[in-house]
């Protein structure tokens, strides 16, 4: 006799992406904080001894018993001393986090993943994604990310009509940031920190520096928009962006 053992499996958990949005708190939307509330586990990305700014979007709405699950990234800045790899570290990191949550999943509890701006836009949730997708149900929940916070706050249209908008990270070579935005119509450089005086340079010598906005924390409470030229590259943080806007075109 044959038995149908499709109903006795144990049941297992959801992997959930969570999206909480730039960083004001008002633009976590509905379906991500009904997912949020119903989670029996709340997985976070944060740096050593800090909450994180996601975390912070989201506190006031867990309550005791949902089990926090902190991921300690183990370095914040690609920059290591040989014979240190970032790659080779972040991927360590993102395995071994990825087996912490394989072991909620296989108990059958759902766990949600929060991520500051979107869950598939620069997002670290989405290594655990790649990691455990082919295994556990999935369920990914778009959030407002920090460019379009940051358009917003800077009251600067992205782009017009039939204009392109090309998204750059600022760890880029100077090199392969001046051709690619050469034949940009619009900008959004991200990832600026240290590598502000580089982009700026960039920008002065394709003369879009007068066109570009630059803004820090957008939508936070500790937000700043500042001319660029007075930006102080050491003082740059990482949560901060360089918007060049289209060409305005007049309906």
């Amino acid at each position: 006799m044959t038995t149908d053992v499709s109903n006795t499996s144990p049941r297992r958990g959801t992997l959930i992406g969570l999206g909480v949005g730039p960083g004001d708190p008002e633009l976590i939307t509905v379906k991500a904080l009904r997912l949020l509330r119903a989670a029996p586990v709340v997985a976070y990305f944060v740096a050593k001894g800090k909450t994180g700014n996601a975390f912070g979007i989201i506190a006031s709405h867990l309550d005791a018993e949902q089990t926090r699950l902190p991921l300690v990234y183990p370095v914040t800045t690609e920059a290591l001393p040989p014979p240190l790899r970032y790659e080779d570290v972040i991927a360590a990191f993102y395995d071994e986090s990825a087996m912490l949550l394989r072991a909620h999943l296989d108990a059958g509890r759902d766990v949600a993943v929060i991520c500051e701006g979107d869950p598939f836009f620069y997002g670290s949730y989405m290594y655990l994604h790649d990691r455990l997708c082919a295994d556990y149900a999935t369920e990914v929940v778009p959030g407002v990310c920090s460019m379009l916070g940051g358009a917003a706050m800077l009251g600067v249209p992205l782009v017009y009509r039939n204009q392109t908008l090309t998204v750059l990270s600022g760890v880029l070579p100077a090199d392969e940031l001046e051709t690619r935005l050469e034949s940009a119509d619009a900008a959004v450089i991200m990832k600026l920190g240290r590598n502000f005086d580089k982009v700026r340079g960039v920008l002065r010598k394709l003369g879009l520096d007068k066109r570009a906005r630059y803004i820090e924390r957008a939508t936070m409470a500790q937000q700043r928009i500042v001319p660029i030229d007075d930006v102080d590259p050491m003082a740059s943080p990482y949560f901060s962006l360089l918007i060049v806007p289209g060409v305005k075109w007049q309906a």
